[in-house]
């Protein structure tokens, strides 16, 4: 680390050098316009690459961080403390009724309208609509408005001092930080997919993988500054090693971009075209990835072979799996498919945690396309977020595959400060399996049968101490005769 940050520094002051002289070399070009705007824009442009490379670019080549966005979120901090954009409090029951018996009615009426049993009826739905498996595919509500117009339905009353505040904002974002995320998302994609195409080429097994660790790397960094995210990352003891399976509870694709951050992993997914097949195919050429074929997916056996062979040999990277198969966001964390526990390896967990004061990271993929969801998450603010490794976990004697998935989430749920619910995050495109159906008709037959059956033992517990009862009337009437006859 020492001689990393002696070559940056070295790197920085050679660039602060040169970029002088990168000015003037640019004054042979000319333009028939005015020769004033043509030198304003050689500055802009030259200013602009010498700030993208010394805080950007060279920081990413040799893995350090200059303070840069730590110090600039810090200072999102101080203004969203301001209490001008405080959440708006919830209207009272009073209020509400008010609001639906219309202005010419009488505030502090105690008679009973007819349309006030609207107000139940609406509260009624609310509950049953937003159940708790829909809350999790919804945006998360923020205490305090954040300057993005994506969460201030709550934030209604603006200030014209906020307004001011907030068109900087926009400025800011879209003029300053977007352009630079795109540049930098661009070069780390882009190398990303040269540079493990050449690798691919090359016979050596051994060299192939430690040149495409260290792009990968390099190429994860970049994708990182260009989504201005800040990672803690803690007990780095618990990272996972080579031969086992890393789990995680799944927000957005950009999970991949912060676990990897810290260290390589092999992806495991379905194999899919445009843009995105392209750097899965290149990714597979130096490195051990699994990609199935979409007709290869559904096949549990082939899948699981894979998996076992990949995790058998101890010199691959771990295997990266979301369990829960869905993105969720992140207020909880759901069902865990049992395939992944089923392979009879070491299991890492971790937990990921976001905070969506600085941008909502959760993707909800039957909102928004892909690319749709990139551009909002690099003109938020920042991605900051918090992520634990857990001790490693095994499965234990008589522990079936389903018994240990939940163990490794409650775990996750526990550290990440995650709701743990029982259902599958399926349910949010898919109706309910006839599974569950069948299991609560089978809970609520045992019940009644459960009933009736303790029933049954009452009555005939009673006819025996009634019996029983009888029987000692009858032999004290005996001895009563035979006393007489005496």
């Amino acid at each position: 680390m020492t001689l990393n940050r002696l070559s940056f520094h070295g790197c920085v002051q050679s660039l602060l050098t040169v970029s002088p002289l990168l000015l003037g070399s640019m004054t042979w070009l000319t333009f028939p316009g005015d020769n004033l705007l043509y030198r304003c824009l050689s500055i802009t442009i030259t200013v602009w690459l010498t700030l993208l490379i010394v805080f950007a670019i060279v920081p990413a080549v040799f893995g350090v961080s200059i303070g840069v966005r730590r110090l600039y979120i810090r200072t999102l901090l101080k203004i969203f403390e301001v209490r001008i954009i405080a959440k708006e409090p919830p209207s009272s029951l009073q209020q509400e009724i008010q609001e639906l018996r219309g202005p010419t009615s009488c505030l502090g009426s105690t008679e009973f309208e007819m349309g006030d049993i609207f107000y139940f009826c609406k509260r009624g739905v609310e509950s049953i609509v937003y159940d708790e498996v829909t809350k999790c595919f919804s945006a998360q509500e923020l205490e305090s408005w954040n300057l993005l117009t994506r969460s201030n339905y709550n934030f209604r009353h603006l200030s014209v001092r906020l307004t001011v505040v907030w068109g900087l904002g926009v400025f800011v974002r879209y003029g300053v930080l977007l352009p630079l995320r795109v540049t930098l998302a661009v070069t780390g994609i882009s190398l990303l997919l040269v540079l493990t195409s050449l690798v691919g080429f090359l016979p050596s097994r051994e060299l192939r993988f430690f040149l495409s660790e260290k792009i990968h790397l390099l190429c994860y960094r970049f994708c990182v500054r260009a989504l201005t995210a800040v990672i803690t990352y803690h007990n780095r003891q618990n990272k996972p090693q080579n031969g086992s399976i890393c789990v995680a509870n799944h927000t957005t694709p950009i999970d991949v971009i912060i676990l990897a951050n810290d260290g390589c992993y092999s992806m495991v997914g379905q194999l899919h075209r445009g843009l995105m097949g392209a750097i899965q195919r290149a990714m597979v050429k130096s490195s051990t990835h699994i990609w199935f074929e979409r007709s290869e997916v559904k096949d549990r056996r082939l899948v699981a072979k894979r998996l076992s062979n990949h995790v058998s040999d101890k010199t691959k990277q771990p295997i990266l799996i979301f369990p829960e198969g869905t993105c969720i966001n992140n207020t909880s964390v759901m069902m865990f498919k049992k395939g992944s526990f089923e392979i009879g390896c070491t299991v890492y967990p971790v937990a990921i945690k976001y905070d969506p004061l600085f941008g909502d990271p959760f993707w909800n993929s039957s909102t928004f396309g892909l690319v749709n969801y990139l551009l909002r998450m690099m003109s938020s603010w920042a991605i900051v977020c918090s992520v634990w490794y857990l001790p490693p976990m095994n499965r234990e004697e008589g522990e079936d595959a389903v018994q240990f998935a939940n163990r490794v989430k409650a775990a996750i749920a526990a550290q990440g400060g995650l709701v743990d619910l029982i259902w599958d995050g399926g349910l949010k495109r898919a109706k309910v399996k006839e599974a569950f159906k069948e299991e609560q008709q089978k809970l609520y037959s045992q019940v009644l049968v459960g009933e009736q059956e303790h029933g049954d033992q009452s009555d005939n517990k009673h006819l025996e101490e009634e019996n029983r009862r009888i029987k000692a009337n009858k032999i004290q009437q005996m001895e009563n005769d035979s006393r007489g006859n005496v």
